[in-house]
């Protein structure tokens, strides 16, 4: 399974582009599925958006819908009435245009499942689902229904990251040949929380594994085989993972995820003739060091704009606005491709979720 990732550039990431909170083009309603902490940092950003209105949220419980929606100014805010769920009642809100879903992968699901038979575009964080069945099943209602569906890979249209893809991809540090890319932290046990839960989805694979796993695949392109080893906890949740990609051409790419260890949190691209290295955090990075062979090093610095996720609503909102079923940078192939890899991976850990009710797809 090997293809190229050279996406075109999102317009808002290009060098020289307007900030992206300006508007470009007719307003568009918003709804947001769940009132977690990264709602509220996606939806601070949201907010700053020209050309967004804030329209509905939904969460589980009434106090929950109710603080968030009076927080950022929603105009309605839906929750669990006993006969509905609070995202299938923001499915039905005539006035919302397309939502934002950030419930724990193990619910990402049934909510886009919902919103796209309502005819709602959506925007639904990472990972996409718990397998490639799931995936494949939201993108085929999607276009039958001739809505706009993407991932959150918020990553994917930083300008940092499209810069580095510019670098890797016009031959300056030669062949690509090599990338190493970790990202970890020691997550505080709970198997009540998100990061554990195995019903949520819960592990490393899920959480950050996407991550190390772009800078892989925005460097190399899919791999033609793909080694995984791992540690199961008691509850079957992967606390740690550590990949190894392998390509037709000898590349290799090394990935490692973490939720019992901190690590550099950097990626490492190194070719024929020379390398780059992100800062940290990879997913974010404000710093590239690029050391071509035979040249002086040199870093280039970067400026976030608000929390960092207003360019992927900014594509978000270009593409819809424009007619587009799909972004040119966040294809659906290529997240039906990545959660096949995943896939893969889970059934080398022996990894399955709690709430896996569409089987592995492996």
């Amino acid at each position: 399974m090997t293809s190229s990732l050279r996406f075109p550039l999102p317009p808002c990431a290009e060098p020289g582009a307007p900030s992206p909170f300006s508007g470009t083009g007719k307003p568009l309603r918003w709804g947001v599925v769940a009132t977690g902490r990264i709602a509220g940092k996606v939806t601070e950003d949201l907010a700053r958006l020209d050309d967004a209105v804030l329209q509905a949220v939904s969460s589980r419980t009434e106090e929950r819908a109710r603080a968030f929606a009076k927080t950022f100014g929603f105009a309605t805010a839906h929750y669990d009435d006993g006969s509905s769920r609070g995202f299938e009642l923001l499915a039905q809100d005539p006035e919302v245009d397309v939502v934002y879903v950030a419930t724990p992968h193990g619910q990402h699901y049934e909510a886009c499942k919902a919103l796209l038979s309502a005819g709602k575009h959506v925007l639904c964080e990472k990972a996409f689902t718990v397998n490639a069945r799931e995936a494949e099943e939201l993108i085929n209602l999607a276009r039958e229904k001739g809505v706009f569906l993407m991932e959150a890979v918020w990553t994917r249209f930083l300008p940092s990251v499209n810069r580095a893809w510019d670098i890797i991809h016009s031959g300056e540090l030669g062949d690509i040949r090599w990338v190493q890319a970790d990202l970890g932290f020691p997550a505080a046990y709970d198997p009540a929380a998100r990061l554990w839960d195995p019903m949520a989805g819960g592990g490393a694979l899920l959480d950050l594994t996407v991550y190390p796993a772009t800078w892989a695949l925005g460097s190399l392109g899919f791999p033609t085989s793909v080694a995984a080893e791992g540690f199961l906890n008691v509850d079957g949740v992967d606390s740690q993972n550590s990949l190894t990609l392998t390509y037709a051409s000898g590349a290799q790419a090394q990935l490692s995820s973490s939720l019992v260890a901190s690590g550099p949190c950097q990626a490492t691209v190194a070719g024929t003739e020379g390398w780059l290295r992100t800062s940290a955090p990879l997913h974010n990075p404000l710093e590239l060091y690029v050391h071509p062979h035979g040249e002086e090093p040199r870093v280039e610095q970067f400026e976030q704009a608000g929390n960092g996720y207003s360019y992927e609503l900014r594509e978000v909102t270009r593409c819809i606005q424009a007619g587009l079923l799909e972004s040119p940078t966040m294809p659906l192939q290529h997240t039906l491709d990545t959660m096949r890899m995943f896939d893969g991976v889970r059934a080398q850990l022996g990894l399955r979720y709690a709430n896996d009710n569409h089987g592995a797809g492996v």
